[in-house]
């Protein structure tokens, strides 16, 4: 059973988990690969605003995308790119990445290899993975400016679509633990993190949502530094 006082504490990691940056034309946009193709739509959509002159896509597969994105998560968004009628002159796509880090090193180099000047990102994720996503390509490519964005959806909205609101509160939880520990690991930066969404996400914990925490080697969920 999900209480009340869960859902609250879900809104609040909701909410810090998006940036609230108002999209800008920037030199590309990158949507980086996951189960939700909303990314790609998220992608399409900024680029006929006229956010973004290319679109990169980038994303192997994961135990999550295997069978729903059996060619890769970039080549599926590509596809569906061009079902939303983005000329294949305005997509690029980098097939080999596993997780957030290497989207962002991927796509670089892919940028690079194209002859792109890059000055601006427009940072396409999920919306709960926003903060993530730009704390990690802040860390990994810091002499650009990075726009977080997503899918315009909310909380609510979110889980009809995945259909399983334990699995997304679980997820939501996960996303902060990484916001917690990976800038200890020098995968991203440091953020400040509210002690009301600290408090949150540790009831969430206690309350068992947990199947996205990552482990010690004694199956203990690695520590949460307070910043």
């Amino acid at each position: 059973m999900i209480t009340a006082q869960d859902w609250a504490d879900t809104r609040r990691l909701w909410d810090y988990h998006q940036m609230g940056h108002a999209p800008h034309p920037c030199s590309v946009a990158i949507g980086l690969g996951s189960h939700d193709l909303g990314v790609a739509d998220a992608a399409v959509d900024l680029y006929k605003r006229g956010m973004a002159p290319l679109l990169v896509f980038t994303g192997a597969t994961s135990p999550t995308t295997r069978e729903r994105m059996p060619r890769g998560e970039a080549v599926h968004y590509r596809e569906r790119a061009f079902e939303l009628g983005v000329p294949s002159s305005a997509v690029l796509v980098e097939p080999r990445a596993r997780n957030t880090g290497e989207n962002i090193r991927f796509s670089r180099e892919v940028l690079e290899e194209a002859g792109v000047d890059v000055s601006s990102v427009l940072l396409i994720s999920k919306p709960y993975e926003e903060r993530r996503a730009y704390a990690t390509a802040r860390k990994l490519w810091p002499a650009v400016e990075i726009i977080s964005a997503s899918s315009p959806i909310t909380l609510d909205e979110y889980v009809d679509s995945i259909g399983d609101a334990r699995l997304v509160i679980d997820m939501l939880v996960g996303a902060l633990q990484r916001l917690l520990i990976y800038p200890e690991q020098g995968f991203m930066i440091s953020q400040q993190v509210p002690d009301d969404v600290i408090e949150a996400y540790e009831r969430l914990c206690r309350q068992g949502f947990t199947s996205r925490l990552l482990l010690d080697d004694r199956g203990q969920a690695l520590s949460q530094t307070r910043r």
